[in-house]
């Protein structure tokens, strides 16, 4: 079935390098054309000079040809160089965008290392196919010049040239089957390694505190034979085509040289003939130009073919419908969702009021964190519905979505130049005041202070600790109003005091957005206006943390220390 143009990374790469490949494709082609005209030039001015006529305007067109080749080549290399970058460009532009539209379902179904692997390497690989493809047909072109020419200067040429023809044919197939195999098993193993590497180096820490270097360092390794034996296959391809090509051209030529003897001999071409028909009998077997453009292409080829994996994975669809005015009311109804064959959350129904803090507590594995990705819409449910006010969450326009909705998580991803950029992050006009607000708010504004140039500071020059970070995390969400903010454990690394501080303003009595808080501390769900308790993948019950604290298994839930240290 054609893949739809929207997801196919050649026509993507085409597309961002479009003029500068048909410029390619001209100068390529031109530089064919002149490689085709010398042999009869030079063939020319050789008869000119043994009938003793004068040659010196055919010699002089010679030259010129050879200096016009040498432009066009020129010419050719830096269109090349451009056309690769563009392409690359877009193609990352075009998949990047993707793989963020996806969310966390990019990384569920390839790993993070993986994607890094295709945004890198294969991306890079892919944007070469425009120019790789234009000096293809550039490079077919030759030899079918050279067949034509040499029909031109006599039919039998071609003729004994084209017995052999068949066989040069079947030898680039094979090629070009064997050289795309090699390579797409090359790159499956160059992600495998990507995806354990990533693992290790998100988990070095827990890695080194084990000793366990040697161990993970041979897991991430354990690809390496298998990529060693495809890019040898590769390699034996390739020496394997070449070698052929050694065999079978040399032969034509010879070929068609002992048939322009022949011809010689009965007076029906000239020397200089021959000598053009020499040449040309090398441009028709030019099958090294050939082996080596087949390979890159076959390259780019499989490289697109993984970015094509990756587009191919559908990205939720967004509405049109505007948000209502409301209270920021969240509703699940009848949710269901499976991870990995699963059934993480089984016919979960949730209404939360607006302007109220529900605090979402489970044992480790029920589906607390997947139960606020699915309020925030970053994954949707295999079954049942989410709504914001009313509306269905995927009827809303993705602006108006992103606008009511904020989230902050246990480990922030900070980006932005500055801190005041971290945090105003997302903001159409940030405002320095509110800016400032909202890092008191999350208690982040000591931190701040006695950085080298306060808000103003590089992020790269802050150092932080993990409490740090998760401040400035919450201090963004902070600066974004809207009517449901959702905390993932945002609270985790922060001292008890500092929780404490920042649960209070969090929490404080009075109008606010909704609050959905994934909390583990026991004086987190106190303060709530209510706590969701889920086991099993379902809510277990839903009350005050006073109330639920009289089941003993709800104590359970925070551990017997928590419990203990709670009751005192």
């Amino acid at each position: 079935m054609t893949r739809p143009p929207h997801r196919d990374p050649m026509r993507t790469a085409l597309r961002h390098a479009g003029a500068r490949c048909a410029a390619l494709c001209l100068a390529s082609t031109a530089a064919t054309a002149a490689g085709l005209l010398l042999p009869a030039v030079l063939g020319h001015a050789l008869d000119l000079l043994l009938a003793g006529a004068p040659a010196t305007a055919w010699v002089a067109r010679a030259a010129g040809l050879v200096l016009l080749l040498a432009l066009l080549d020129g010419c050719a290399s830096v269109l090349a160089g451009t056309v690769d970058a563009r392409a690359t460009a877009g193609l990352r532009k075009r998949v990047t965008g993707h793989v963020l539209a996806l969310g966390p379902r990019a990384a569920a179904r390839f790993g993070a290392g993986d994607l890094a692997a295709r945004l890198v390497g294969n991306a890079a690989q892919a944007g070469t196919g425009p120019a790789a493809l234009a000096a293809l047909l550039a490079a077919l072109a030759g030899p079918v010049g050279g067949v034509v020419a040499l029909g031109l200067v006599d039919p039998w040429l071609a003729a004994v040239f084209l017995a052999g023809a068949p066989v040069l044919a079947l030898l680039l197939r094979a090629f070009t089957r064997d050289t795309s195999a090699c390579v797409a098993e090359y790159q499956r193993a160059q992600g495998r390694i990507a995806t354990a590497l990533a693992e290790a180096v998100d988990g070095h820490r827990t890695i080194v505190a084990a000793g366990l270097q040697a161990r993970e360092a041979e897991r991430v390794l354990r690809p390496l034979p298998g990529l060693a034996r495809a890019g040898h296959r590769m390699w034996r391809v390739q020496g394997r085509a070449a070698a052929q090509a050694v065999t079978v051209g040399p032969l034509l030529q010879l070929a068609v040289v002992a048939m322009a003897g022949l011809l010689l001999a009965r007076h029906r071409i000239s020397v200089g003939e021959v000598l053009a028909a020499s040449r040309y009998a090398v441009l028709a077997t030019g099958v090294g130009v050939l082996v080596g453009q087949l390979a890159a292409t076959a390259r780019a080829r499989s490289s697109a073919s993984r970015l094509a994996e990756v587009l191919a994975l559908p990205a939720p669809p967004h509405g049109t419908r505007p948000l209502p005015p409301g209270p920021g009311r969240l509703q699940l109804r009848a949710v269901t969702a499976r991870r990995g064959g699963r059934t993480v959350l089984d016919g979960v129904d949730l209404d939360v009021p607006g302007g109220t803090a529900l605090a979402v507590v489970g044992r480790s594995g029920t589906g607390k964190s997947l139960l606020a990705e699915l309020a925030g819409r970053l994954a949707d449910p295999d079954a049942g519905e989410v709504l914001l006010d009313g509306v269905p969450l995927p009827a809303l326009r993705h602006d108006e979505l992103r606008r009511a909705v904020t989230c902050a998580f246990a480990r922030p991803a900070l980006l932005g130049g500055t801190v005041a950029d971290t945090i105003a992050l997302g903001l159409t006009t940030p405002s320095p005041a509110e800016i400032r607000a909202a890092a008191a708010k999350a208690q982040a504004d000591t931190y701040i202070r006695r950085l080298p140039a306060g808000f103003a500071t590089r992020l790269t020059d802050a150092p932080r600790s993990g409490g740090e970070s998760q401040r400035l995390g919450l201090a963004r969400a902070f600066a974004h109003p809207g009517r449901l903010l959702i905390l993932d454990d945002a609270l985790s690394s922060l001292d008890t005091v500092t929780e404490h501080r920042v649960a209070a303003a969090l929490l404080a009595p009075g109008p606010g957005p909704t609050r959905l808080i994934v909390a583990h501390r026991p004086s987190t769900a106190a303060r709530a206006d209510a706590v969701a308790w889920l086991d099993g993948g379902r809510v277990r019950a839903v009350g005050t943390h006073a109330r639920l604290w009289r089941d003993p298994e709800y104590r359970a839930v925070f551990g017997a220390r928590a419990a203990e240290g709670a009751a005192r």
